[in-house]
């Protein structure tokens, strides 16, 4: 999903315009092209990055989906809607290509653990460690000790 300021920003334009001609051509978004945020997720998103809550939007943001991208090139109608757009595509196709490279190797990873079970299995966990998203993997939050110290801070 792209978030309406930032295909704004792409396109060159403002995203009050982007809006206005995705409203003006509201029959080409269905549900699955683009979505408006709730107030619950724009919330969210504004903890998440950071942003001020003053100023900025006045109304909630829309995100496109891949196919709402392609669309929007089609309402916008200028060169720099369909350059931007060619990118976009060869972006979206370069992240599927990871992903279904990532589920080809982890199925050979499977076939090779199942024929050399026991012997290799610390190196299977391993290469499944390095192969995990980072959102799958655990994250360490806060202080952590590494050795304990006396009360007069010496070790």
């Amino acid at each position: 999903m792209i978030l309406d300021r930032d295909l704004a920003i792409l396109y060159q334009v403002s995203t009050a315009n982007l809006n206005k001609a995705v409203s003006r051509n509201l029959d080409r978004f269905p549900e699955d092209f683009m979505l408006q945020l709730t107030e619950e997720e724009f919330t969210n998103l504004i903890f998440h990055f950071g942003t001020s809550s003053w100023g900025g939007t006045r109304k909630l943001p829309r995100a496109f989906t891949e196919q709402g991208v392609v669309m929007l090139s089609s309402v916008l109608r200028t060169k720099r809607a369909v350059l931007v757009n060619i990118e976009i595509m060869r972006a979206f196709v370069r992240l599927r290509q990871m992903l279904a490279t990532n589920v080809n190797l982890e199925r050979r990873l499977n076939e090779v653990e199942r024929k050399y079970d026991s012997p290799f299995k610390v190196v299977f966990e391993a290469i499944r460690q390095l192969m995990a998203s980072p959102e799958k993997q655990p994250k360490k939050i806060g202080f952590q000790l590494r050795e304990k110290r006396s009360a007069y801070g010496r070790r």
